[in-house]
């Protein structure tokens, strides 16, 4: 990837993801995407994580630049994806939004191998924000 933009993560959402990481049998690109997606990011406290910063179970609104189509989206666990919304964190978009911050650019990879341009619009809810650490 050519421009990664700097992620922050909380440590109860890394301890979580290595626990997912560690359960998979099927260690593919997904998996290695977002083992180094963690090794890269900075871990702070869940009292300490900036509202405007994508967590885990997180609802975003991000825009693609060369459209201009908006999409309102959910980063969950692979097994809360599948409903309207939702995207898994092992889903190349779900890894790349993880820790990014409100203004923020990602290349998505989209079928085809075209590149798409996603700017992190607005973090419209953070479990963290809301007090909700369980989930």
């Amino acid at each position: 990837m050519s421009s990664t933009p700097a992620i922050t993560i909380t440590r109860l959402d890394l301890q979580r993801l290595e626990r997912l990481l560690d359960t998979l049998e099927d260690f593919g690109p997904a998996a290695a995407a977002l083992e180094t997606e963690l090794a890269r990011a900075q871990v702070v406290g869940h009292a300490e994580v900036p509202a405007g910063v994508v967590t885990m179970n997180s609802r975003v609104h991000c825009r693609e630049e060369s459209s201009g189509k908006d999409y309102h989206l959910t980063l969950v666990y692979p097994q809360d994806a599948g409903a309207e919304g939702t995207v898994s964190i092992l889903a190349p978009v779900g890894c790349a939004l993880l820790g990014l911050s409100v203004g923020q650019h990602i290349d998505w990879p989209a079928p085809g191998g075209k590149l798409l341009k996603l700017t992190l619009l607005a973090v419209e809810y953070q479990p963290e924000a809301a007090g909700e650490y369980n989930r």
